[in-house]
């Protein structure tokens, strides 16, 4: 019995193995975790028994200072699809990345997919605009030599200058205004010529000049712009802008013809705005519709405005008067008066010259004149149910032809400066039921 007793007991386990095997356990999750972090080398010996070192990541990494800095630039946009990229068609950015990849100023991924630099453009000129001064903002290099990357971009396109920015800067939110010029021939404001020769011949009178120029102050303050792009409502927030001036700046002669330069400053445009207010002008000028009109288009009626040929608007300037205000001390200034020179020699050789070729040798404003004089202002069933606004667009038929520095159409980015005027200028407040706007009221729209 004793025996038996015996056989059947369990032998006693050993106290040290489990401790050991814990140990081995916690050993190997430590030299997993040991490893995972030392990835990049292999220190295993090779057949002399000596240890060998092995990076597994066999594509060096060319670390590069980048700081975020501001590029100015000319163009004209005649052949090209607008300035923001767009798949399948030729643009102003896609030339302008290319030649920076290039130049090796940015990566073969910052070239794909631009937000990886912080690109961002001042404005988005669309199909068929120039630019004498568009900015925009990526990071770059320290060093960056302008000739490398003009070298690169054709001869429509040119880089002015690089200046370094702050980290937080931003060429499209930190623009406080911006510019547009609009270059015509000025027999679009005398209705009596009627053949080509009497055209060619005439020159605008000082009187023609004060008139034209009555007519433009019309815009200058805030209102709603809501007949002058698509598809805005007369209380719809987003349709407030501020004109800070509209006038006629000067005129010259090329090709036996004289034109005039209008020039337009604002906070901010929408869609067509500046081609219709050209357009309107022009048709208050001639005696096609009553000098009346120009007060009826900021109320809530719904009025079809004639959008003006875009080949002769260009964006002239682009103001960072607050930015460079503020970092005046550490930062340089944003006027880029050490390249105007160059400016201007660009636009009298590559823009310019486009826009006359297209008015001598195309006759852009006098086809869009024929138009103009059959132009109905009243809104019809049929463009109030499909919301066409493009019965009078000049020559282009696509709808982009002005950029849009809004670019939600549903609310006010706040990249528009559309809201509160600042320095003591007018303050945007509610449309009353006149459709005029309510100064009293005084209410901040949100940007």
């Amino acid at each position: 019995m004793d025996v038996a007793a015996v056989e059947t007991k369990e032998p006693e386990e050993s106290p040290k193995e489990p401790q050991e095997i814990v140990l081995n356990k916690n050993m190997t999750r430590f030299k997993k975790r040991y490893m995972k972090r030392h990835w990049q080398t292999d220190t295993t010996t090779d057949e002399n028994g000596e240890s060998k070192q092995r990076k597994l990541c066999d594509k060096p990494v060319e670390r590069i200072k980048r700081k975020k800095m501001a590029l100015l630039l000319g163009y004209c946009g005649v052949d090209y699809y607008g300035m923001q990229r767009n798949p399948g068609v030729r643009t102003i950015e896609e030339d302008l990345l290319r030649a920076l990849m290039e130049a090796k100023y940015i990566t073969e991924d910052d070239f794909n997919n631009q937000q990886n630099a912080q690109f961002q453009r001042s404005s988005r000129t669309d199909k068929g605009v120039s630019a004498a001064r568009q900015v925009v903002s990526l990071k770059l290099p320290l060093e960056v030599d302008v000739a490398e990357i003009n070298k690169r971009l054709p001869d429509c396109i040119k880089v002015f200058g690089v200046k370094r920015v702050t980290n937080r800067f931003n060429s499209k939110s930190k623009c406080n205004a911006r510019t547009y010029s609009y270059t015509l021939p000025t027999y679009v404001m005398e209705p009596s010529l009627v053949n080509e020769e009497e055209r060619k011949k005439y020159r605008i009178t000082e009187e023609k000049q004060e008139q034209v120029k009555k007519i433009l102050e019309v815009y200058k303050g805030t209102k709603s712009y809501h007949n002058f792009t698509e598809k805005k409502h007369y209380q719809d927030p987003s349709a407030l802008r501020f004109i800070m001036g509209f006038t006629l700046d000067r005129v010259f002669i090329d090709s036996d013809m004289e034109f005039a330069v209008l020039l337009v400053k604002g906070q901010s445009f929408m869609l067509h705005q500046i081609r219709k207010m050209v357009g309107l002008a022009i048709a208050v000028l001639r005696g096609h519709t009553d000098h009346s009109i120009l007060e009826k288009v900021f109320g809530k009626d719904k009025v079809m405005i004639p959008t003006a040929p875009g080949l002769g608007l260009v964006l002239d300037t682009v103001h960072y008067d607050r930015y460079d205000a503020k970092f005046k001390d550490s930062h340089d200034s944003l006027t880029w008066s050490a390249e105007e020179e160059e400016i201007h020699k660009f636009k009298h050789e590559h823009i310019y010259p486009v826009i006359v070729k297209g008015e001598v040798e195309g006759q852009s404003m006098a086809t869009w004149l024929e138009k103009l004089s059959k132009h109905s202002y009243e809104p019809s069933e049929e463009n109030l149910e499909k919301g066409d606004e493009k019965e009078l667009a000049g020559d282009d038929d696509d709808d982009a032809d002005l950029d849009d520095d809004c670019d939600d159409d549903k609310n006010v980015s706040k990249d528009c400066d559309t809201a509160e005027v600042k320095a003591g200028e007018n303050k945007i407040g509610e449309l009353n039921d006149e459709g005029k706007i309510d100064e009293s009221a005084n209410k901040k729209t949100d940007q």
